[in-house]
C-alpha cells in the first residue's frame, strides 16, 4: 500500500470517528436532561404485583423418597398434609373499576386460592379470576373494592406499532419491587417453538425477567401495546428477547370478559401449510413468505371465499402475512361476524377475495359400530372437537377419536383418544360423514393413516 493511499484512509477514519463522536453528544443541556420519568409517573401506577396464595395437598410416605416403593405403592400413599405454595406475578389495571389483565401461568390454579394484588402505591386488595384461557396464557381479574376508583392503562393498537419502536416494560422480576426497563420493539409476530397453539407475540429486548410475567409494555404515548409473556433464555435470565402478547387480541379477550360470553375464534375451513424454499422456487415466488393452502373444506369459509388448494395467502386487510401464526392473529382480532379481503397468490398473480367470519358448527360426536378397525369409538370431527387450531395456525382436518369402549375392536387395535385418522385406504378423510362412507364398504386389508401427537403412523389392518 503506498504512503499517499494509506495518509488517505486514515484521514477518511479520522472524520468517520470525529462524526460518530459528535452525532452521540447531546448538543444542549435539554437533551442531557431527556428522561422517561414523566411517562413513568403516569403509568406506573396500573401496574400492580399479583399474589397468588394455594393450599397443596401432598402425602409423605413412610419409605421416604424410596423410588421402588413409590412405584410400588404410589404417590398418593402416606400421611396427608397441606402445605402453602405461592407464586409472583405482574398484572395491568384496564379499568378505573378494577379489571386486571394479567398471564394465565401467573393464576394457575387460582381457582380455590387466595389472590391478592398490591398497587404502586402498597395499598391490596382482594381479587377474584373473571376469564381465563390456557392457550392464551391471558387471564382477568376483578379488584374487589367497592366504590374505588383506579389508575388504569388505555389500549393502543398494537398492529401499528413498528421493529425500532421506543417501549417501556413495567413489572415486578424477581419479587424485587415494581421495576421499569426500557428497549425497542426488536421483532413482531414472534412464536415460541414450545408453545402447543398458534401464538403471535411482540419481540423487545427491554429486559424481561421471571415476575414480569403480566406486567405492561407501553408504547411512548402511554398506552399499552402489549402483556409481557415470556422470554427466550437458556438461563432463565433476561438476554435481550422478551416476548409480549399484542393488545389487540389483550382487547378481544377483555371484551370476552367483560361480556359473559366465550371467545369465538373464526374458522378458516382450510388446512395451511407453511411456503418453504423449495414450494417458493416452484411456483416461482420472488420471495419465501406467506402461507400455502393445502386443502379446503366443502362448504367452509375459505371455499365460500373461493380458495383452492396451491393458493397462497400473503395479506390480509392490506396487513402482510409472513406465516399461518400471523393469519390466524388476524382472523382472532377481527372476530366472527365480519368479513376480512384476503391477498392471494394465484397462478403468478395477486388477487383479492372476500373471506366470511364464521364460526364453526357445534361438534357432534358418532358412535361407531360394524365390521370395521373402528367399531367401539366415539369420533367427531377433529376441527370441531378442538374448535382450535394446530402449532402451524391450520384448522385441523380429519376425525379425532373421543373414547374407545372396552372390549371394542378399536381397543384392541390399540386406539386412543385424541388420535386422528387422516386417511382410509388412501383415502384422505375430512370428516366424519367422510369416514363413515368409507368405512360402509367391506375390505379385506383395512390401510390407516393415524395422527398420535406429531407422528403420522401407518396401520395395516385385516378385514
Amino acid at each position: 500500500m503506498s504512503a499517499n493511499r494509506l495518509l488517505r484512509l486514515t484521514l477518511i477514519a479520522a472524520v468517520l470517528v470525529a462524526t460518530a463522536a459528535h452525532a452521540a453528544t447531546p448538543a444542549s443541556q435539554q437533551q442531557m436532561q431527556l428522561s422517561f420519568a414523566p411517562l413513568v409517573k403516569a403509568t406506573a401506577p396500573a401496574v400492580v404485583n399479583v399474589y397468588v396464595t394455594r393450599r397443596v395437598k401432598e402425602f409423605v410416605s413412610p419409605f421416604g423418597n424410596d423410588p421402588f416403593f413409590r412405584d410400588f405403592f404410589g404417590s398418593d400413599v402416606g400421611v396427608p398434609r397441606e402445605r402453602m405454595e405461592n407464586s409472583l406475578g405482574s398484572g395491568v389495571i384496564v379499568s378505573e373499576d378494577g379489571l386486571i389483565v394479567t398471564n394465565n401461568h401467573v393464576v394457575k390454579g387460582g381457582g380455590d386460592a387466595e389472590i391478592k394484588v398490591a398497587l404502586a402505591d402498597k395499598r391490596e386488595f382482594d381479587a377474584r379470576i373473571i376469564l381465563r384461557d390456557e392457550k392464551l396464557d391471558l387471564a382477568v381479574l376483578r379488584l374487589q373494592a367497592a366504590d374505588h376508583k383506579f389508575a388504569h392503562l388505555d389500549f393502543d393498537d398494537s398492529d401499528k406499532i413498528e421493529v425500532g419502536d421506543l417501549v417501556l416494560a413495567i413489572g415486578d422480576p424477581f419479587g424485587v419491587g415494581q421495576t421499569v426497563t426500557s428497549g425497542i420493539i426488536s421483532a413482531l409476530a414472534r412464536s415460541r417453538g414450545d408453545a402447543a397453539d398458534a401464538q403471535y407475540f411482540i419481540q423487545t429486548d427491554a429486559a424481561i425477567n421471571p415476575g414480569n410475567s403480566g406486567g405492561a409494555l407501553i408504547d411512548m404515548n402511554g398506552r399499552l401495546i402489549g402483556i409481557n409473556s415470556a422470554i427466550v433464555s437458556r438461563s432463565g435470565g433476561s438476554q435481550g428477547i422478551g416476548l409480549a402478547i399484542p393488545s389487540n387480541l389483550v382487547k378481544v379477550f377483555l371484551d370476552s370478559a367483560i361480556s359473559g360470553k366465550a371467545i369465538a375464534k373464526p374458522w378458516l375451513g382450510a388446512e395451511l401449510a407453511p411456503v418453504t424454499r423449495e414450494i417458493a422456487q416452484q411456483l416461482k415466488l420472488e420471495k419465501v413468505t406467506g402461507v400455502l393452502v393445502a386443502d379446503v373444506t366443502p362448504d367452509g369459509p375459505a371455499a365460500k371465499a373461493g380458495l383452492t388448494p396451491q393458493d397462497i395467502v400473503v395479506g390480509i386487510d392490506g396487513a402482510e402475512v409472513e406465516d399461518a401464526a400471523g393469519l390466524a392473529y388476524r382472523l382472532d382480532t377481527k372476530g366472527v361476524g365480519a368479513a376480512a379481503k384476503l391477498s392471494v397468490l394465484r397462478d403468478g398473480h395477486e388477487i383479492s377475495l372476500d373471506l366470511p367470519l364464521m364460526e364453526a358448527p357445534k361438534p357432534v360426536a358418532v358412535n361407531l359400530t360394524g365390521p370395521h378397525p373402528f367399531d367401539g369409538a366415539k369420533v367427531s370431527d377433529v376441527a370441531l372437537s378442538t374448535l382450535g387450531r394446530n402449532a402451524t395456525g391450520s384448522d385441523l382436518a380429519g376425525v379425532m377419536v373421543l373414547e374407545v369402549q372396552t372390549g371394542s375392536i378399536a381397543q384392541s387395535l390399540g386406539f386412543h383418544p385424541g388420535d386422528v385418522v387422516v386417511r382410509v385406504n388412501r383415502t384422505r378423510v375430512r370428516g366424519v360423514a367422510d369416514l363413515q362412507r368409507l368405512l360402509k364398504t367391506p375390505q379385506r386389508l383395512w390401510r390407516l393413516d393415524v395422527k398420535r401427537g406429531d407422528q403420522i403412523y401407518e396401520m395395516s389392518v385385516p378385514g
